[in-house]
């Protein structure tokens, strides 16, 4: 990627900070996903929530089922974007008002609890399907923020809260409980929504695997992948998934500048990017992102605490080492910056948005959009 970018003879090309996606990347990633989908009959949705860069969506249209969303602005956008796709959605709790307008642009729509449904059912269209989502209370990961079979969590009915219910009318049932995992999580989780709710499958039409599926990370178990579907094929449903992270992992960077180097126990180099800012996962997750070129800490000689441009003491996006002394102007590509980065980016401290741009396959590299002072005034009053 950096080779590709850098021009010997103009320069680096890019005026930072800007997410660059690259076209070549995101096709290998869609490829592995139409291949899922013509060799097991499952659907693949894009979930929006962790890439939304809807200049891309014809594109990605061409190779998977459709988008899902989290609300209403999110299936606008699919429905806008990726017309000829499904949109699915499903929202803790819907608005009224939402919900009146999601009837008229949605495929499916799922709920969280047997009260959502109560209170929309009547109100569902007959050419849009009805889905519930499930907890199945069983966590598989680590990362507690994202775990939603953790205790007291709010996503998903349970068993409890669901038998005796009337679930007719009701014709999939969805569940998410991922993160970034292989198949052997899902097969264990399998087990589980199996074991509770399979009484409910001779009323179905569908189930959804939902998200976190690492599908086109390498090294993930694919064959794994296709026995969980086709088992549950087996039923007669129709199966999707909704990745987002597979559908852009590792398709896009983040180009930063360094701006100053100073000292204090350590050098600490400050750049036009920021984690609050720009890349939130790295606080949240948290996570430390590779940079093209750029080692471990004590790995090369020269070692640089990295830290964004904001007065958030603890905005610091962590510790790497290099084969030569950064200074003021040098570039960084940080890696894997497609996802749940531009979808979570703010403006906090006034700090700008980064541009967006795409390295189109042929090398050509365009500029998709480029923001300034007012996208961050127009959102504050």
């Amino acid at each position: 990627m950096f080779d590709r970018l850098k021009n010997t003879e103009a320069g680096f090309p890019l005026k930072t900070p800007c997410y660059v996606i690259d076209e070549a990347v995101l096709i290998k990633n869609l490829e592995i996903l139409r291949a899922l989908e013509k060799r097991t009959g499952c659907k693949v949705l894009l979930a929006q929530k962790a890439f939304s860069m809807f200049a891309l969506y014809p594109l990605i249209g061409q190779y998977i089922s459709g988008t899902t969303a989290s609300g209403l602005y999110e299936a606008r956008l699919g429905y806008e974007e990726m017309r000829d796709r499904e949109v699915h959605v499903f929202s803790p709790a819907y608005t009224d008002e939402d919900f009146a307008e999601l009837v008229k642009i949605c495929d499916c729509i799922v709920f969280n609890s047997c009260g959502q449904w109560e209170k929309f059912k009547t109100q569902i269209p007959k050419n849009i399907s009805a889905g519930l989502r499930v907890n199945p209370e069983i966590s598989t990961q680590n990362h507690a923020i994202y775990d939603p079979c953790a205790p007291f969590s709010r996503l998903g009915a349970t068993l409890e809260s669901i038998q005796e219910k009337d679930l007719t009318g009701i014709e999939g049932l969805h569940f998410h409980t991922l993160c970034e995992q292989d198949s052997d999580a899902l097969e264990v989780t399998l087990d589980e929504f199996e074991r509770k709710f399979s009484y409910l499958f001779s009323q179905l039409k569908w189930v959804n695997l939902g998200g976190g599926h690492h599908i086109t990370r390498a090294g993930y178990d694919i064959e794994r992948l296709v026995k969980c579907i086709e088992r549950m094929k087996a039923y007669g449903l129709e199966v999707y998934i909704e990745p987002g992270e597979a559908v852009a992992l590792n398709a896009g960077w983040l180009a930063a500048s360094v701006l100053d180097v100073v000292h204090n126990g350590m050098a600490l180099a400050i750049l036009d990017v920021s984690a609050a800012c720009h890349m939130p996962d790295v606080l949240e997750m948290p996570y430390r992102p590779q940079i093209v070129g750029a080692g471990e800490a004590g790995e090369k000689k020269h070692i640089y605490r990295l830290a964004g441009n904001t007065c958030l003491a603890g905005d610091v996006i962590g510790d790497y080492s290099f084969d030569y002394e950064l200074k003021t102007g040098d570039k960084l590509l940080f890696c894997d910056m497609a996802i749940y980065s531009m979808v979570k980016n703010n403006t906090f401290n006034g700090m700008p948005l980064p541009s967006i741009a795409v390295l189109r396959k042929n090398g050509e590299l365009e500029i998709i959009r480029e923001f300034g002072y007012g996208d961050f005034k127009g959102r504050l009053s």
